[in-house]
């Protein structure tokens, strides 16, 4: 029988519970909620939900959005589930556990506003694959790969519907050409640095399904200030 720890955020307003040993989530997933900023009234797709933390995060923040939080792995969905009702959100968030490659506009209400996707960085031949089977599918490609998240999403999005993403830095060009493949055009991008002397380790990027070319590179992301402490940007990203 799995073990599960209840983790806090947004200073205890949020109750979190993860698998002990298996998937956990990262600080990837607070940074994609923020960058994601759902608006008003918006449809929400999260790709591969997890524990369901992004969903939880976006939801809390913004009370008129509705969620669709999709998970394939059952175990993690059923996760998912109890953390949407432990947080009383089930009027802002629907868990679906299905496989994003099956997921249809009409399975979700219509058309997304947002989608939104915290996907696997490896693909199965770079790196040992972890033992438990949840961190390895978060991880590599294993379930699915950056073309079934880029056709996903452009598959469930609206016209000018927008695509925001955390992804491996070192794969910047792989990830800017799916998009525009499939037609999600790349608007925005935003490199993501520990300190200040570090490179890049990730990259926030956001598209637009159907939108015309012109790409903005915002100023850098520093995770940690000199003294190791989150920056003042990181901390607000933890604030409810």
């Amino acid at each position: 029988m799995n073990a599960y720890t209840t983790d806090t955020f947004f200073n205890g307003r949020i109750q979190v519970k993860q698998n002990q040993a298996g998937y956990r989530f990262s600080i990837d997933a607070v940074l994609l909620a923020y960058q994601a900023a759902p608006r008003s009234g918006d449809k929400v797709i999260d790709l591969g939900t997890g524990c369901g933390i992004i969903s939880l995060i976006m939801a809390y923040r913004n009370p008129d959005i509705a969620v669709f939080a999709i998970e394939v792995q059952a175990e993690l969905a059923q996760v998912a589930i109890s953390n949407v009702k432990d947080n009383h959100l089930q009027d802002r968030i629907t868990v679906i556990g299905a496989d994003m490659k099956a997921i249809k506009a009409d399975m979700t209400a219509g058309p997304a506003d947002l989608v939104v996707c915290n996907p696997p960085y490896r693909s199965p031949g770079s790196g040992r694959i972890n033992p438990d089977n949840q961190r390895a599918v978060a991880r590599h490609e294993l379930k699915a790969n950056l073309q079934d998240v880029i056709g996903s999403a452009r598959r469930i999005l609206k016209t000018a519907g927008r695509f925001v993403t955390i992804y491996t830095a070192e794969r910047t060009a792989d990830i800017l050409c799916r998009m525009r493949t499939d037609r999600i055009e790349p608007k925005y991008i935003r490199t993501i640095h520990s300190d200040p002397r570090s490179e890049a380790k990730l990259i926030l990027i956001e598209g637009i399904k159907g939108g015309n070319p012109g790409l903005k590179i915002a100023p850098p992301l520093i995770v940690y200030n000199e003294n190791g402490d989150y920056t003042d940007e990181m901390q607000r990203m933890f604030e409810p």
